[in-house]
């Protein structure tokens, strides 16, 4: 199951995440797998694309970073995905 993060810095926080971030902390959990990252051109925070069978593992990268960074993280489904499911609710 694929799931996209999203994550604000928290004010004053911008030095220590640099650090963990270099430092390669930033690496997913054991059984998830990173499909893409992109970073704010403002610096104020970014979006994560995961994929896993283990939300807990997800969960536990997320508490790393919890100190420092306000997270969002849901399921998401591909275009091909909803439009199939959203083709056999609405189109009757």
């Amino acid at each position: 199951m694929k799931f996209m993060s999203t994550w604000t810095m928290i004010p004053g926080t911008v030095p220590e995440a640099v650090e963990r971030f270099l430092a390669g902390e930033a690496a997913p959990q054991q059984g998830v797998t990173l499909l893409g990252r992109w970073h704010s051109v403002d610096c104020s925070g970014g979006f994560a694309l995961y994929e896993t069978d283990n939300p807990a593992a997800l969960h536990k990268g997320a508490a790393k970073w919890a100190d420092l960074l306000e997270l969002n993280t849901v399921p998401v489904v591909e275009d091909a995905e909803a439009g199939a499911n959203l083709a056999s609710v609405f189109k009757k």
